[in-house]
């Protein structure tokens, strides 16, 4: 994975997880690779991978089960959905706008380009 410069390393990584469990690959209840594979896979030190773990878990995302691994949880799926849409609120749609008004593209244009894209 080539991380980006504007964005902490954890938070990336995270990002991924999010993903594998909004695409359905980690399902809730699921168990997902340790800590130390994480840490591997993505050539990172597993301090790195522990923030990782830790931001998730802070979210209620994933849960440890002490000695056994960690979790996609119970409400996992719906509140990684909830965390990715107010990040893409926050973070993406005003920077998308501005450049929709810049470009002098509509809402009707936008619309059209949304159902090529389906």
């Amino acid at each position: 994975m080539e991380f980006k410069e504007n964005q902490a390393i954890y938070l990336q990584i995270a990002d991924h997880f999010l993903e594998n469990i909004l695409e359905k690959k980690w399902n809730t209840g699921e168990k997902i690779p340790s800590i130390r594979d994480i840490a591997v896979e993505f050539e990172v030190n597993p301090n790195t991978t522990m923030r990782t773990f830790n931001f998730l878990q802070d979210k209620g995302i994933i849960f440890n089960k002490r000695g056994i691994g960690y979790y996609v949880a119970d409400d996992g799926y719906k509140k990684t959905l909830d965390l990715k849409k107010e990040q893409f609120i926050k973070e993406d749609l005003p920077a998308f706008f501005r450049t929709m008004q810049l470009l002098g593209v509509s809402l009707e244009d936008l619309k059209k380009y949304y159902e090529d894209f389906k």
